[in-house]
């Protein structure tokens, strides 16, 4: 018996079987990904062509915990550590929807968690600065990003409340953690005609809002009652 030769048969088997299997799995994760845009996304009133068409290309379930992946696409938010969680895919699309950006524009958002806001802004063709106070979930952001490709899209550990002033003035910001009040330093961040996308409120009463400046004035837009985490200094304090 050539048992060299049954050996190489049962390598390449087994090459063959585990590409394929990954094969399978992406086109489930693929066809599911479709479904919660068509589900989630567009029939509650997303309708911005390009948000659609990069959540369809974001993949989610790289941005979640292995153990979570199979979740990756139900509609609501995930754990993903720290006490922190990725973002409802909805919310997702309604914030950067309402941030409308155009290619090229600079953008930044605070609260990088996962990385999944972040990655649409990026196929959304913006500039992206990215801030994440919990260290550990920043360099997984960081590095889930890099391996993604997604040159565009920068990320660092530090304060969110005090926003990134050395790159402003920003044309759109997301905020994806909740403070008491809209931190002032993000008003001033903002360049004219820019918008601020930020939950804002107390414990159980928090809203979405809208904010766009305009002629050096800022008008405000409420937008839907929303949950968020909240937004929390270095040492873990309420702001």
């Amino acid at each position: 018996m050539n048992f060299g030769l049954i050996y190489g048969l049962g390598l390449l088997i087994i090459g063959i079987v585990v590409p394929v299997r990954q094969n399978v799995q992406d086109m489930d994760f693929k066809e599911k990904r479709f479904k919660m845009v068509a589900e989630q996304i567009k029939s509650r009133g997303i309708n911005d062509s390009d948000v659609i068409k990069a959540m369809q290309i974001v993949e989610r379930h790289l941005f979640v915990p292995n153990y979570l992946k199979k979740y990756a696409y139900q509609d609501r938010p995930l754990p993903i550590g720290h006490g922190q969680t990725i973002s409802q895919p909805y919310i997702v699309g309604l914030m950067s929807q309402l941030l409308e950006v155009e290619e090229g524009e600079k953008l930044l958002e605070i609260g990088t968690g996962s990385g999944y806001q972040a990655a649409v802004l990026g196929e959304l063709g913006g500039e992206v600065y990215s801030i994440e106070i919990v260290k550990p979930l920043q360099k997984r952001a960081a590095f889930v990003l890099d391996s993604l490709n997604y040159k565009n899209v920068n990320t660092r550990y530090g304060d969110g409340y005090i926003g990134w002033p050395e790159k402003a003035p920003f044309d759109g910001i997301i905020v994806t953690c909740s403070p008491t009040k809209i931190p002032q330093a993000l008003i001033d961040q903002l360049a004219e005609g820019g918008k601020l996308v930020i939950p804002v409120g107390l414990k159980y009463v928090k809203k979405l809002v809208l904010l766009e400046k305009k002629k050096g004035k800022v008008v405000q837009h409420n937008v839907i009652p929303v949950r968020f985490v909240p937004m929390v200094d270095i040492d873990g304090n309420l702001y």
